[in-house]
């Protein structure tokens, strides 16, 4: 299994610390190129990837995410953004469950 990270430099500096492949301040064509191969050769992987570039609309990342499978990409947020940040997952169960759920679980 490949484990990638693609986002700011900035925020790159701590993956590749970890030893995992970046790809730091690339183009959408390149952040593309790269998805569509994994997907190409059915490779496993776990992308770690900057929230916008996933709300950049890219249409290999939309289609990842809907297909599900072998690749997962998992969003993180931009050093600027940690305090503010709200998982889709957060926006869902919110959805749901109501936002009394998360907020009773982070008082304990």
């Amino acid at each position: 299994m490949k484990i990638l990270a693609m986002g700011s430099s900035a925020l790159m500096d701590g993956f590749s610390l970890l030893g995992i492949k970046t790809y730091a301040d690339e183009s959408v064509d390149v952040i593309s190129a790269v998805l569509t191969e994994l997907k190409r050769n059915h490779e496993r992987a776990l992308i770690f990837m900057q929230q916008d570039l996933i709300r950049a609309q890219i249409p290999i990342v939309k289609h990842l995410q809907n297909q599900g499978g072998s690749i997962l990409i998992c969003e993180i947020p931009g050093l600027q953004q940690v305090e503010s940040y709200q998982p889709a997952v957060e926006k869902l169960i919110d959805k749901v469950l109501g936002s009394s759920t998360l907020e009773s679980r982070h008082d304990h």
